[in-house]
């Protein structure tokens, strides 16, 4: 009796421990999460958020005509007529992406007032983080679950907190977080598939419907999540064959029906999505023209996403010396960490019971990166280029980094797993102190530019094709909106540009003839415009360039003097 009554005790205490360390990762997780969460200026892809999320469109800017601060932001004002229907609607019909995000972000916003007459920042991108938060608790479960490891589950936890990459994600308005925990689930239910499957037992009814399930709203959050579908179907068809025998023993129809189910789930959004890979809006990723050096840049960019999953330093200071201080101290530190991890996933590989979750998380992991790889040089579509896609394999790294860690903190090493969750407590903080993972458009330092140079009238004009570009100038409006300028006033010209070169620039012609002078000409992104033509219709308006052209991201601008004729 004594010693049961012991053995109770020490696992209530087990259980308790295990409560407060879990609650410790989430405060931190969401203290870094929430810190500074607006202090980022929005940019294009977050006005996509708020614009659809909200039931409004794109379509009701008005184009081809000089319009105020006050008519591009019109759209991110509430919009109370408008219900789930209206969301899916505009979605559906103007961008290329699936609804369930925006239908929640729709949802969500009901809850906070304007600021201003418009959406909250923090409103918006609160629904992310806090997304963000629960993966830190999930993370832990399927750590869990994989090994058996109160240490593994608890460490893959604390890295999942600090995360540099998992901080940037949360913070941005998009659905990517969400996918997430979508992926942390679709990844248990693989875990308990292959250890039933090895066990020589039938997958349970209710596992079926809860992967399948997982596995619908993955997709119906982000087309990209097939990804994880595709990866976890190498590891099935590896791991399964191996065990061929025992899965023709137990039945194979079970788990054929979570592929057909899941299959299904994603062919629904085939009228949707057929044509995306030619719409206006993925043409930033094609890339087929490729020379020399240049088509190591995907591995280039592979190996630094992972790198940002644990590591960040102020490489986006702007300081110079820091930069390169940082970045070389980011690759050292990086090579001897991935020493370290190597021998301790060596180490785990000994253990018989270990053996199955590292080669179904490794296999998964693997099988999503030549995914990437060949999507990007077999369809010269480049995934690699955006950071953020790596949200599909980010929970399995995450876990078997937490594995590797497991066997330092067991064996006599607890200062190495310290040090590197300290040292990724720290990428975190660079993240939210804007030093690294900034914006992928900096609408901020285009307005300081104009703010800096520019007095009386301004007309800020770019060349428009979708609504990215009309995103970038919102960008712009909003930042103004936020920090105006005592002396300039601001309108805007969205130049609608068809395959015709000359639209856009009758577009502008009509803008500045009409326009009361003199005033000054920032043109952004006018890359799409004759060169030539543009110049002489510049020549034409007696508007001088001010400056050399200058560019940051996102954003090509050059600022010009119209004086009166």
């Amino acid at each position: 009796m004594a010693s049961k009554q012991v053995a109770l005790g020490a696992t209530t205490g087990r259980r308790w421990l295990d409560l407060g360390l879990m609650a410790g990762w989430i405060i931190l997780g969401t203290g870094l999460r929430f810190t500074n969460l607006t202090a980022k200026p929005l940019w294009t892809d977050e006005f996509s958020t708020i614009v659809f999320s909200l039931g409004n469109s794109f379509r009701t800017v008005p184009l081809d005509r000089v319009i105020s601060m006050a008519e591009l932001l019109q759209p991110l004002q509430p919009n109370p007529q408008a219900g789930v229907g209206t969301v899916m609607h505009h979605l559906l019909t103007e961008s290329n992406h699936p609804p369930l995000y925006f239908v929640l972000t729709h949802l969500w916003l009901q809850l906070f007032p304007p600021v201003q007459g418009l959406v909250s920042i923090w409103a918006v991108r609160s629904l992310s983080a806090g997304f963000g938060v629960l993966s830190i608790p999930a993370t832990f479960g399927l750590a869990w679950w994989a090994f058996r490891s109160r240490v593994t589950a608890h460490l893959a936890a604390a890295l999942m907190a600090t995360s540099p990459f998992g901080v940037y994600l949360a913070q941005e308005a998009r659905h990517y977080t969400l996918p997430i925990l979508w992926a942390i689930a679709s990844l248990g239910c693989l875990v308990i598939a292959l250890r039933l499957l090895h066990q020589n037992r039938a997958l349970p009814r209710w596992l079926c419907g809860s992967w399948i399930l997982v596995n619908g709203l993955g997709i119906a959050t982000h087309y990209f999540f097939t990804l994880v579908l595709a990866a976890a179907g190498l590891v099935l068809l590896v791991l399964g064959s191996r065990d061929w025998q025992k899965l023709r023993a137990i039945g194979w129809q079970r788990l054929g029906l979570v592929v057909i189910g899941s299959v299904v789930s994603g062919l629904v959004w085939l009228p949707f999505l057929s044509g995306a890979s030619d719409n206006e809006l993925t043409r930033w990723i094609v890339r087929s023209d490729r020379q020399g050096w240049q088509w190591l840049d995907p591995i280039a960019q592979t190996l630094a996403g992972w790198i940002t999953m644990l590591y960040m330093l102020p490489i986006q200071a702007g300081d110079r010396p820091v930069v390169m201080v940082s970045i070389v101290a980011l690759l050292l530190l990086s090579l001897g960490t991935a020493v370290l991890l190597g021998r301790g996933w060596s180490a785990q590989w000994k253990i018989e019971q270990n053996r199955l979750p590292l080669a179904s998380l490794g296999g998964f992991v693997v099988g999503a990166i030549a995914l990437f790889l060949g999507i990007t040089y077999g369809l010269e579509r480049d995934v690699t280029s955006a950071f953020r896609y790596n949200f599909v394999y980010f929970p399995a790294v995450v876990v078997l980094m937490g594995g590797a860690l497991a066997h330092y903190w067991q064996q006599r090493g607890k200062w190495i797993v310290v040090l590197i969750i300290g040292l990724s407590c720290v990428g975190a903080v660079t993240v939210v102190t804007n030093l690294g993972y900034q914006k992928t458009h900096r609408p901020d330092l285009v307005v300081q530019a104009i703010q800096a140079e520019s007095h009386g009238n301004v007309l800020v004009a770019i060349a428009h094709r979708t609504h990215g570009q009309t995103g970038r100038l919102m960008g712009l409006a909003h930042d103004w909106q936020r920090h105006p300028s005592p002396t300039a006033t601001i309108q805007f010209l969205l130049a609608h540009q068809t395959p015709n070169p000359q639209t856009a620039l009758t577009s502008l012609q009509r803008a500045l003839e009409t326009q009361p002078r003199p005033f000054d000409l920032w043109l952004i992104n006018v890359e799409t415009v004759a060169p030539k033509a543009l110049r002489q219709l510049l020549s034409q308006q007696a508007c001088t360039t001010r400056a050399d052209s200058r560019s940051v991201d996102g954003y090509r601008y050059q600022p010009y003097a119209c004086a009166p004729y």
